[in-house]
């Protein structure tokens, strides 16, 4: 994972790992907040030895990505990071991947899967369907599941933005606490990855991701017609296989709720052993295994 690559694609000049046989089928893998790609270190050699070849960018706001415009937005919303993965992929001249992600990850995997199934060969998810509309976010939530998003209301104010700003390591690790409770990871495996919380952009992205999906800020005009889709939650209609952590802490809704969403074959799995939220970090055999056999679904 130390060997890092760059490309322009799209609004982004992205910091990037691509490992394994050139010609193999492509594997992107898309990480989450607070994580960058160290969450897929043991899962890359598991898809290399299997023939694919993986491709792990840093999303915008994290490790070497950088904005090729200084006067860009430094937008979070969904649509956008969508389009980041579609850039990413036609700049490497990949035509169609298998995704696979989790938390933002999970969610830009899910946009690419619903909005551009031509695109996806097949799909891995944890915690499942993760696309929404502002419309649904400005909507309360009962008491104990407002309570699990307590950082998001947080973001939403200027003491939350400036603490957040003075603290990122120490908010980070205190989401890595809560979110994998049972995972005892040690300060080496955090301060790794930590490293990719210093990109320039990574508050103003982590903000404004959040304060869109409260309805607090707008996002920007070229994205609208593909945030309207999304806010219409559309079905997935790819192979599919979604997963979840035993003892994941993070907001997340039952696979129950969600497996309608998935209309082409499909399948869920718990992962049990004490997993939390950075599932493929925590429980790499699983995740790999997840993508190796979505590949084989019809």
């Amino acid at each position: 994972m130390d060997e890092v690559r760059r490309v322009a694609a799209g609004a982004l000049d992205v910091g990037y790992v691509d490992a394994g046989a050139v010609d193999g089928p492509v594997v992107l893998l898309l990480h989450g907040w607070p994580y960058d790609i160290h969450s897929f270190s043991e899962v890359v050699p598991l898809l290399t030895a299997a023939g694919h070849r993986v491709l792990v960018p840093y999303l915008r706001g994290h490790g070497p990505t950088r904005f090729r415009s200084a006067e860009a937005m430094r937008n979070g919303e969904p649509a956008a990071m969508g389009i980041d993965a579609i850039e990413f992929l036609n700049a490497l001249n990949v035509e169609t991947a298998t995704l696979a992600g989790f938390d933002w990850g999970a969610r830009t995997a899910d946009v690419v899967a619903a909005l551009w199934p031509q695109r996806c060969r097949g799909l891995v998810s944890v915690s499942g369907y993760l696309i929404d509309g502002q419309a649904s976010g400005r909507s309360p939530l009962p008491p104990k599941a407002e309570y699990t998003w307590w950082y998001q209301f947080y973001f939403a104010t200027e003491r939350g933005r400036q603490g957040y700003a003075r603290n990122t390591y120490d908010f980070a690790k205190l989401i890595w606490r809560t979110a994998s409770p049972q995972w005892n990871f040690d300060d080496a495996t955090f301060d790794r990855t930590a490293v990719a919380f210093d990109n320039p952009d990574h508050v103003d992205v982590v903000i404004h991701n959040y304060r869109w999906r409260l309805g607090l800020a707008d996002g920007e005009p070229q994205y609208a017609d593909l945030e309207d889709q999304l806010a219409a939650k559309p079905p997935i209609t790819v192979p599919t296989i979604t997963l979840e952590g035993d003892a994941n802490g993070a907001p997340h809704l039952p696979p129950e709720v969600y497996a309608k969403q998935f209309t082409g074959p499909y399948e869920h799995r718990t992962v049990s052993g004490g997993i939390g939220h950075n599932l493929p970090q925590e429980a790499p055999r699983a995740f790999a295994d997840a993508i190796l056999d979505v590949g084989r679904m019809d």
